[in-house]
């Protein structure tokens, strides 16, 4: 059978780009809140997103810079103040999500462009958004050079939940409505999904 086979080191980086966002899909998001060093607040989503370890808990998320090689101001505050928010991003705040993608000043604070109410965090300085589904209050573990961009892995400190997403231990999946991330302008929501048995 025929196969179309790339070379990554043959193509441009934008096409590489292009082939990783449309292949590995779909993706979480992380609505990722920070504080500048001048105590600007900034809010912004990032779809390479994960778990790191479970115990202790740990996620990380991958801020790429932008074309001329400049960090984005998500990646330089956490560097002067090592601490963030994470968000789930569900279905009635994809909107406001879209909002905070765009490339605005360092100045510029994104939750009031977005029109976001904020709740203080218990343990961390950058605020939460009060609609989301689930918070992540993280510290800082540890920031990983790689390519075009940094791994930020951060330790959560405190996690917060909207009581109806949340039952006897378990999410329960409907409630939380989480939107994934596809290629291009495209969103996927969790609705289709099947349950298939792993072996013993």
């Amino acid at each position: 059978m025929n196969r179309i086979s790339l070379d990554p080191a043959q193509l441009d980086a934008h096409s590489v780009y292009k082939l990783l966002t449309g292949l590995v899909v779909p993706r979480a998001i992380a609505w990722v809140s920070t504080l500048s060093a001048d105590g600007v607040p900034n809010l912004a989503p990032f779809s390479y997103f994960t778990i790191a370890s479970s115990y202790p808990p740990m996620l990380l998320f991958c801020p790429n810079r932008h074309p001329d090689g400049a960090k984005k101001d998500t990646l330089r505050n956490i560097e002067g103040r090592p601490e963030f928010v994470i968000h789930i991003v569900s279905e009635s705040l994809v909107a406001a999500m879209n909002t905070t993608a765009g490339l605005y000043p360092p100045d510029v604070d994104e939750f009031t462009l977005a029109e976001l109410e904020t709740l203080p965090s218990l343990h961390v300085q950058p605020k939460r958004i009060a609609a989301a589904p689930a918070a992540f209050e993280c510290t800082l573990e540890q920031i990983v050079p790689v390519g075009s961009g940094e791994i930020v892995i951060g330790r959560v400190v405190a996690l917060h939940l909207q009581p109806e997403i949340y039952d006897s231990g378990y999410i329960k999946i409907d409630a939380l409505k989480p939107v994934g991330r596809l290629a291009g302008n495209e969103y996927v929501r969790c609705q289709d999904r099947f349950r298939i048995t792993r072996p013993d």
